[in-house]
């Protein structure tokens, strides 16, 4: 896990300027660091990470949509400093370790107490932001490729500025155009078992790569797996 300065990437210059003083302290990115829109392109449907399935069995209100609404969130200063503190907050709460040190398994998706990898960190930054009374429409988990192409986990936010990222590996806040991630799929943020493909070269499910891997044993929702 990387521990930065706490921060948030912004795309408008006036939001800085409207912030609190406790919260000048927020980096703004730079409109020039854009390297595609600040909102995801969905390229068709996908089918669920086993994991998540798994998850949704055993965990069926956390995969039910609460305070559903089609809109984004606005993108105040306040809800974004909200989502700096969860994201700090979560990821230096949770000790990072992999489902097989923890679960003797290579995939488990869940809400962990003390230790956990990159969906379980993703999973309760998502619960604890919808226990706040946000929309569930709003935080959609996301499998993306990582520097080292291999699966990882993330939580997208839907803004009015933007998709933004709350990620274990970093705490600054930043919009999905400013990661070094290949974005895969995601939740669909009208359907929380749903999912979505983010890959303009693949709009079903994902083929095996390296570190994202199928499910070895064939089931109705053949997924992939993701890393810390």
């Amino acid at each position: 896990m990387m521990y930065g300065s706490v921060a948030i990437g912004v795309a408008l210059s006036f939001v800085a300027m409207a912030m609190p003083a406790a919260a000048q302290h927020l980096a703004i990115v730079s409109p020039a660091a854009k390297r595609a829109p600040e909102f995801m392109r969905i390229y068709g449907s996908s089918q669920p990470p086993y994991g998540f399935v798994s998850f949704c069995e055993r965990e069926p209100s956390e995969c039910v949509s609460k305070n559903y609404t089609d809109a984004r969130i606005e993108a105040t200063p306040e809800n974004l400093s909200e989502l700096d503190v969860v994201n700090r907050t979560v990821n230096h709460e949770i000790e990072p370790a992999t489902d097989m040190e923890v679960y003797g398994v290579t995939e488990y998706w869940t809400l962990p107490k003390t230790r956990g990898d990159c969906e379980d960190y993703a999973l309760l930054k998502r619960h604890r932001l919808i226990a706040r009374g946000w929309p569930s429409s709003a935080f959609l988990m996301t499998v993306v490729r990582d520097e080292k192409n291999e699966g990882h986990a993330v939580l997208t936010v839907r803004t009015t500025l933007g998709d933004y990222i709350l990620d274990n590996k970093i705490d600054i806040v930043r919009l999905w155009n400013q990661t070094p991630y290949h974005y895969v799929m995601r939740q669909s943020f009208v359907d929380p078992k749903a999912w979505v493909s983010l890959d303009p070269n693949d709009a079903s499910t994902p083929s095996a790569i390296a570190g994202v891997q199928s499910n070895p044993e064939p089931t109705e929702f053949q997924g992939i797996e993701v890393f810390p």
